[in-house]
Order: C-alpha cells, then structure tokens, then sequence
C-alpha cells in the first residue's frame, strides 16, 4: 500500500534521514517516538506538504514522490483539527468533496453516512468555535472521511482531550478502522494508544526509524536500548554475555539462549521484577536482596526502587500489594526475576 525508500528530507537543522518503511493495504500503523523525533514531519511528507530531498514514496506501487497532495488520495488530520472557524460544521465536511470530483449523491450518502456514523448530526449548523475538544475531533474526522481516502494520517488526534473524551474517540478510530477499507497511519508519543489500536507501528528517534515490526515484536522484542527506554522497560543495563549468562555490574542473571555478541544490554519490565519479604520457593532463577530506595506513586500502582549493590532496579507493584507487603522506604526486600522475562540486544 504505502513503501517508502531512503527518504530523506532536512528542514533548517532539522533532517530526517534515510527513512524506510512498508505499511500494508486497510492496516493501523502508528508512528511512535518522543517530540521532536520528525513523525509530524514525515506525516506531512507522505501528504505532499513537504519536499523530499531524496528517497521515492509509493503508495499502490504508483511513485506519488513529485506528486501535488490532492492528487495522492491521502488525508491528514491535525491534533488542532485545522477546521475553518467561519464555516459551518456541514460546510467543513463538505470542503474537500469539489476537489475530488465526487457527483451530489455520492456526496449525500456519503455525508449521511458519516454523520451517523460519527454522532455529529445535532452538530452540522454549527460553528466549529462552539464545539468541544470531542466533538471538533469527530468533525475533522468526517472532513478527513468525506473524500473516501485510500489513507488517512493522524497527527496525534487524541493528545488534546481529556480521558473521557480521549476513550470516546479511540473506540472510535478503531471502529471506523474496522467498517472501511482505508489504511490509518498515526502518530503518537503514547505507547498505550498504540497498543490498544493498530496492529503494526515503528519507533523514531532525531529524524530516523530506530525499529518497525508488530505491536508485540517492539514491546517484547525492542532492538536498542533506546527503543527498550520508550516502551517501558525501565531496568536497562549494559552486559556482558557468557552462554546463558548475563554478567550486569557484580551481578550475575541466568537468561535463555546465547546472545550473538560478547558485549550488550539486558531489559526487564518492572512488573516482571517479583518482591517478597522473605526468599521465595520458586523457579525464577534470578533472585537478588536489596533496600527500597524509594516508593512513587502511579495512581493505579507503585514505582519501587531497590538498590542491590552497585545497581537500581525499578519494580511495579499495586496498591494492594505494596499495603501487604509493608514496603516502606529504607525496609530490606528480596526481588525475583524470571530468566524469560530478561531481554537481550
């Protein structure tokens, strides 16, 4: 559908660099990568709305590289909706339909469809400078749908509303996602929302692809300690491998398999690390003593720090199970880790 070949694009001291990527037909991809690492920007050059300086985009193996944005078939949606504020919210919906030579009744049922499917027909005499953060979201949305793209391109359309809303409209990109046959390419900093949506994403980092690959690959599987860091993997250490050991500071792990290299690192969830007050009778072939450094709340959960020699560990527990526990800062506790759960790379 989309494949993209040594793109690379600078914009004042800003570039991005030999980026490549493959996003199959009707697929929910997702750009993921902290601000500044050029996902807006790569978004906006799939559109047309910025010049590659080399490298060629493909879209349905047709070259759209040289190709002016309303021809590509493609559709952005901002974070700030960029709905024009003197047109009615039926007007907004209906801008980009002349541009694309759809006849009147297509272009009836179309919006018909929409509007319902969108719970946006109380809203269509409307001025977009009365809607909430909710509703404007729904609206570009329609606008960006109207035209029946073959891609649309989300610029973090959830970062600006609040949790309630936020759900509202991510159960709803999944569903539009599911009912079309568009191809949904988005882009966040919440590796949350990107579970919970598209199938396949990749991680950039000052302007390049750090990995691509399936949800399940970068959250379990991540290939730097960069991409080990975002997807939350707070336990990262630099290693030393000898077959199914790892030697981390003076400490020793037992993992599975041989790493292919002598030098590395090893990564560990936090809630792969198990705390216990008293040595536990079990499998897990990795248990170290330590004292609680210090204890954050999370809302929902705990962030415990216990130092164990010359290294941090970062555990997550629940509420209940810290209260159990009686974990107070200063207290001696034991940790567990399964030899599964250490990643190598």
């Amino acid at each position: 559908m989309i494949r993209i070949e040594g793109l690379n694009i600078h914009l004042g001291e800003f570039h991005l660099v030999d980026i490549a990527l493959s996003i199959e037909e009707n697929q929910f991809f997702v750009l993921m990568g902290p601000t500044g690492a050029g996902k807006t920007v790569l978004l906006e050059t799939i559109a047309g709305l910025v010049p590659a300086r080399s490298g060629r985009i493909f879209m349905n193996g047709r070259d759209i590289t040289r190709q002016p944005p309303e021809r590509r078939g493609i559709s952005i949606v901002y974070q700030d909706y960029a709905l024009f504020p003197h047109l009615s919210v039926k007007k907004n919906i209906m801008y980009g339909v002349h541009f694309r030579g759809m006849d009147r009744e297509t272009a009836r049922k179309r919006f018909t469809d929409l509007v319902e499917q969108l719970d946006i027909g109380h809203l269509i005499r409307r001025k977009p400078t009365t809607l909430s953060g909710g509703e404007l979201q729904r609206v570009a949305l329609a606008r960006a749908l109207m035209v029946n793209p073959d891609v649309i391109l989300l610029d973090e359309p959830l970062s600006a509303l609040d949790p309630v809303f936020r759900e509202d409209i991510r159960l709803m990109l999944k569903n539009l996602h599911q009912t079309s046959k568009t191809t949904f390419l988005m882009v966040t900093h919440d590796f949350a929302e990107a579970l919970s949506l598209a199938d396949c994403g990749a991680i950039m980092n000052r302007g390049r692809i750090e990995q691509t690959g399936s949800m399940e690959d970068i959250f379990s599987r991540p290939a730097s300690a960069f991409v080990a860091d975002f997807v939350g993997m707070k336990n990262i250490f630099s290693a030393r491998f000898e077959d199914e050991k790892a030697f981390a500071g003076e400490h020793l792990f037992a993992i599975t398999g041989q790493h292919d290299n002598d030098t590395g690192y090893i990564a560990i969830r936090p809630e792969d690390i198990v705390l216990s007050n008293e040595l536990l009778d079990s499998s897990m072939r990795n248990t170290f003593s330590g004292t609680v450094l210090r204890i954050i709340d999370q809302g929902f959960s705990y962030e415990v720090h216990i130092r164990t020699d010359d290294i941090i560990f970062k555990s997550m527990v629940t509420k209940s199970s810290l209260f159990e526990l009686g974990i107070r800062e200063g207290n001696e506790i034991f940790l567990s880790i399964k030899a599964s759960a250490i990643h190598v790379f």
